[in-house]
């Protein structure tokens, strides 16, 4: 009877190890998927802030190009301005050319007609020499003071003839003066203009290129910002994810500790089957467990196939591709492979996460068969 007892405190100790061990199984793979959760939350977060580093960066360059835009309005502006002055310059100089031009045509009609009277004065001169003159006068004239009258005219008039010449080279030389004044004057007008509007081209053309570098960072604004809120979008779901892996995680570890275990009902004797011997420690998986891709390193597709008897193994240790025999379990593909099975470890695989609870971890023997 004491026996009889102490083998049923053996089992129930058993047992509460077992289902201990699959609590902790189940709870060191659902750690390890909230971890990787958690790193990509931080890999989102850091793309976020790296998103936000750049429009900030992308404003500043964006603000400076306006700066800039600004700076060439109020140049293209002054310019502008410059170029009205100039043209008003250029206005008053073409008013001044054209009287200058009238008082060129006056001159020379009055040279014109000077020469006339310059011709009838030779003509006189030729008929009537100086002393000729001066008899004539002398005879002429009925007494002294009308001689010293008529003397004084002709001296007048030779005299204006001399002023008369005089008055025409000078109306000459002011005609050449005007010309090249005015010629000077056009070629200045000339190059202000070639200048102004070289300047006026020039700020153009950087003008255009601003305005082309702004509408491109703008156009990268927009992109950064489409990235940002898409990053905003990718950790909210995360985040949304890890709530509900917690809160799975922490029905589900209730679930299990509320739980009966029962033990599988073992295949076949070890007796029976030949191969291989070899003593490993065995857990549990299933195929709904999260982040479960639900097929095999081998390819077996275990969502679609619950029933089938697959162990995840260290192929060190277990060949791929081994039939094997599991104690309690029976006999299986060594089909599997996992991050955390290294050396005598093995997985094998539940089709519902109640058996793999109930399994546990626990050591067992195994049979290489082939």
């Amino acid at each position: 009877m004491q026996t009889t007892i102490k083998r049923i405190i053996l089992v129930l100790l058993t047992l509460v190890l077992c289902e201990t061990g699959t609590i902790v199984t189940y709870a060191q793979t659902n750690s390890q998927a909230l971890h990787n959760a958690k790193q990509q939350l931080q890999q989102q977060q850091k793309l976020v802030e790296q998103k936000a580093q750049e429009k900030q960066t992308v404003n500043k360059e964006i603000e400076q190009i306006q700066q800039e835009l600004q700076s060439l309005y109020t140049f293209i502006t002054q310019n502008k301005e410059s170029m009205a002055n100039t043209q008003k310059k250029i206005d008053a100089t073409n008013q001044l050319i054209e009287k200058k031009k009238e008082e060129i045509v006056a001159l020379e009609d009055k040279i014109l007609a000077r020469k006339g009277i310059m011709k009838q004065r030779a003509v006189a001169l030729q008929q009537n020499d100086s002393l000729s003159l001066v008899i004539n006068l002398f005879f002429e004239s009925d007494s002294i003071s009308e001689f010293i009258q008529r003397a004084s005219a002709a001296s007048a008039l030779m005299d204006a003839d001399k002023d008369i010449l005089t008055a025409q080279k000078e109306d000459l030389q002011k005609i050449e003066d005007d010309k090249k004044e005015i010629d000077r004057q056009e070629q200045r007008l000339e190059e202000d203009q070639n200048v102004l509007a070289k300047q006026q081209a020039e700020l153009n053309q950087n003008l255009q290129k601003r305005q082309q570098a702004l509408t491109a960072m703008q156009q990268k604004l927009s992109q950064i910002v489409q990235q940002m809120a898409l990053a905003e979008q990718e950790k909210a779901g995360i985040e949304s994810q890890m709530k509900d892996m917690q809160a799975k995680i922490a029905s589900e570890a209730a679930t299990a500790k509320a739980q009966p275990v029962s033990a599988p009902a073992q295949s076949k004797p070890a007796a029976a089957v030949k191969g291989k011997e070899m003593y490993v420690s065995a857990s549990a998986y299933t195929a709904s467990c999260a982040g479960c891709s639900g097929v095999t390193t081998m390819g077996y597709n275990l969502k679609a196939n619950p029933n089938l008897k697959i162990i995840a193994v260290d192929p060190s240790v277990i060949p791929l591709g081994s039939k094997v025999w599991v104690e309690g379990y029976g006999e299986a593909i060594a089909g599997d492979t996992g991050g955390a099975i290294k050396g005598h470890k093995i997985d094998v695989f539940m089709p519902t996460q109640s058996q793999a609870l109930a399994w546990g971890r626990r050591t067992v023997k195994v049979i290489i068969m082939q």
